[in-house]
């Protein structure tokens, strides 16, 4: 943390209904109808099995749309720990509150707000028309957007698979991250990485982490090795930014110190609290008959680093980018988010559900809600921008704390 910044004792935190929620044992919790949710499952399940060709890659992305669509993959238990995250109110903020700047700069690209709508799909055709409309909410309001991961562009390399992740049509200005996993990443040439950079348009690309999730997918990777050199290929070759980011594990202190000793300047937490990827793929291998990935998935159901946590973890440690993704729910989250150290935060599953089940109008809303609770945040706090907001006094409490005290005793 910074020097300036004040740091109160930990208070005990009380649990919360809205803590609860995150407490969903194998049922559907959702805003819609049992019967909408069927019908959604239903017409992604014949959407795959017509675009699926001779592999699984359609399958699979339109499985992640119908779960995510839901809160059935929440984790049980688990939550980011923003909610132990407290500000200290000003009573006396000396501020006027429309002229508070919530805008940043990230990769060259001014946002209006320090919101990205994160990575969630691509390689079919309903997920091109999600990208689509997500990626032109983003151009109206001033965000940033990210891709799903390109792999499907990788494996099926046809226009109408590349079409599912071009949004520069309406998102012609909007930060927009290309995708890709670092085991993919590894077989691939550097020029194909930079193709897959310059076929979407991308103005920086996120090579994800994601070993938790692959241990628990049918047919997922296996082999992890050769990781960090990749990684360190990528950043010194290609000629856009390279971030490298989790998929709901969170990213530690210890791996941050690895990624920059290679001399990697961005990464995103994409931390555990909100999406569980390992519920994600459990659920699949419940549904293909795979009792031994289902009984793994539910042991490391709740695997991961909170958010929260990883953010303050990797505060220290001179990156240029760190994006906060993982359970990121509101401007509340996002303002906890910068306070903790981060540049950005991302929000995906919340802008989903709006999205898909009261369209495009409720996923606009979601984002204006968050923007308004960031500026409101800032207000009362005495923060007129970002940068007075990272130097807000936090009162943070037991368990960030434990997870910040462990972590760095594990350190020594």
């Amino acid at each position: 943390m910074q020097a300036t910044r004040q740091i109160y004792e930990p208070m005990p935190l009380q649990s919360t209904k809205a803590d609860e929620l995150f407490c969903l044992r194998f049922r559907v919790v959702s805003l819609f109808s049992e019967t909408f949710r069927e019908g959604f499952l239903h017409l992604a399940l014949m959407q795959s099995e017509a675009e699926a060709a001779p592999t699984s890659i359609a399958q699979r992305k339109a499985d992640h749309l119908a779960l995510c669509a839901t809160d059935e993959i929440a984790f049980r238990h688990q939550t980011t720990l923003m909610e132990q995250v407290r500000f200290l109110h000003d009573a006396l903020p000396e501020l006027d509150a429309d002229a508070v700047d919530t805008s940043c700069t990230l990769f060259g690209k001014r946002l209006a707000a320090p919101i990205i709508i994160a990575a969630m799909t691509g390689g079919t055709q309903q997920a091109a028309e999600i990208n689509v409309q997500l990626a032109g909410i983003a151009e109206e309001l001033g965000l940033g957007f990210g891709l799903g991961s390109q792999r499907a562009m990788v494996v099926r390399p046809d226009a109408a698979t590349r079409r599912s992740f071009c949004v520069r049509d309406v998102a012609p200005k909007t930060l927009v991250l290309g995708n890709i996993g670092v085991v993919q990443a590894r077989a691939m040439s550097t020029h194909e990485l930079a193709s897959l950079v310059s076929d979407v348009g991308a103005d920086a690309l996120c090579i994800h982490l994601n070993p938790a999730m692959e241990l628990i997918q049918p047919g997922g990777d296996r082999d992890f090795r050769g990781g960090l050199d990749t990684i360190a290929r990528a950043i010194g070759e290609l000629a856009v930014p390279v971030i490298v980011k989790e998929t709901g594990c969170g990213l530690s202190r210890a791996v941050g110190q690895r990624l920059r000793s290679i001399g990697a300047s961005h990464v995103d937490t994409s931390g555990a609290g909100g999406t569980s990827w390992v519920a994600v793929e459990t659920k699949r291998a419940e549904a293909a008959g795979d009792a031994l990935a289902s009984a793994l998935g539910h042991a490391l159901w709740d695997w991961g680093i909170p958010t929260a946590a990883s953010v303050a973890m990797l505060a220290p440690l001179g990156f240029d980018t760190i994006i906060a993704t993982g359970g990121i729910a509101s401007g509340l989250d996002v303002a906890r988010a910068v306070a903790l150290g981060a540049s950005a935060a991302g929000i995906a599953r919340p802008v989903l559900k709006a999205l898909t089940h009261h369209g495009r109008g409720a996923a606009v809303e979601v984002l204006e809600q968050a923007i308004a609770q960031l500026r409101a945040i800032m207000v009362l706090t005495g923060s007129p921008n970002l940068s007075h907001l990272r130097k807000a006094p936090l009162l943070l409490g037991p368990e960030l704390r434990a997870w910040l005290d462990d972590e760095r005793a594990q350190a020594r």
